[in-house]
């Protein structure tokens, strides 16, 4: 047996025979063949089941797979999440999911071995902390707002066990308001199983601005998060989309529904051309979860007050790849003491629901 099978082993043409199927899931180990044409379309999966089934019904060992292809096989596309993929396969009680691109190409295979261990990324992980947190005021007056707590402990010790359960180890919290609060709590992480490093700034420098005060190399691209956002996010999905999409920024969006609450009326000049009753209006806003590029640093001046959009801006000025990544988990950026109800309310249930 292959000690060290990759997915494109387990891969078929669909003029092989029977044997071909059972040689080819004896060497892989990974209980699923792969069938596809001549362009590289997946056509189905055959297990030792179908294998089983059809040689029960007469088959022969030299008779073609097409006669016992599961041609309905459960395929995901390359950008579903570890989580959702994890799910899919609890809920349909299988442990093989092949990776299929919008024309139809095998291009992967979620094997459960994989998706179920998660490995260490090198990749810094660094949170926003710093704010006043004035809209949370009176709560925020002797407790900076990422350590209000949510189901029982600080918002920023979901962040961080979020982020660690998609295997970010090193994380950097920047810090202002209140910042020893947070210090005094958290340490140097080894009692959350990571490792945590501070940013202080003297004065606010935004949601951005502190990341000129970074002193270290960094030669790996790292994500950075507003300390008041709660979100079911997978941050390691974010950051493989950043680089497979060669970014040098990216920045987590959110789809934001406006419904008007009266029938609008549409007119040229003085004349009526139309009705629209309570429309929706859409559009994508800021989810506070980004990925830059060791090379976008230098675009700020250190200790200089500088917002995370305005820093996109920049980049982009500069003609740098700058991309969206899109996210439908359930999101709430904690502003108000309405947010912190439904946080609680979300968390007490075990997800988040945005409003």
């Amino acid at each position: 047996m292959n000690n060290n099978p990759k997915w494109s082993d387990t891969a078929l043409s669909r003029e092989s025979k029977i044997q071909d199927a059972i040689k080819c899931l004896d060497e892989t180990g990974l209980k699923i063949v792969l069938v596809i044409d001549g362009s590289n379309k997946l056509i189905g999966t055959i297990s030792d089941g179908d294998i089983r089934r059809g040689l029960l019904s007469g088959l022969q060992l030299d008779s073609g797979v097409h006669s016992i292809i599961h041609k309905n096989a459960l395929v995901v596309h390359p950008e579903l999440s570890r989580e959702s993929v994890l799910q899919l396969m609890v809920v349909n009680k299988i442990q093989q999911i092949p990776v299929v691109d919008g024309d139809g190409n095998l291009v992967g295979l979620h094997l459960w071995d994989e998706v179920t261990v998660i490995e260490e990324r090198k990749n810094l992980m660094i949170v926003m902390a710093g704010g006043f947190g004035k809209r949370l005021m009176p709560l925020t007056e002797s407790c900076p707002k990422p350590m209000l707590p949510i189901a029982g402990k600080p918002m920023l010790e979901h962040i961080i066990e979020r982020a660690k359960a998609d295997g970010f180890v090193n994380f950097i919290i920047s810090i202002n308001y209140l910042g020893h609060i947070i210090k005094d709590y958290f340490g140097d992480g080894s009692r959350f199983g990571v490792q945590i490093g501070y940013l202080e700034e003297e004065n606010p420098l935004g949601t951005a601005g502190a990341l000129s005060l970074l002193g270290e190399e960094i030669d790996e691209p790292f994500l950075v998060t507003n300390g008041d956002v709660i979100t079911d996010i997978g941050y390691g999905d974010v950051l493989n989309f950043h680089e497979r999409h060669q970014a040098d920024a990216t920045m987590a969006v959110r789809l934001y529904e406006l419904q008007n609450p009266y029938g609008v009326v549409r007119m040229e000049g003085t004349q009526i051309v139309g009705f629209e009753e309570k429309p929706v209006y859409r559009s994508h806003i800021n989810a506070g979860v980004y990925v830059l590029t060791p090379r976008c640093l230098r675009f700020l001046t250190p200790n200089q007050y500088c917002d995370m959009p305005a820093l996109f801006e920049t980049i982009r000025e500069r003609q740098k790849k700058v991309v969206a990544y899109p996210m439908f988990e359930p999101w709430l950026d904690v502003g108000r003491p309405n947010d912190l109800d439904l946080a609680n309310a979300g968390l007490n249930k075990k997800s988040i629901h945005s409003e």
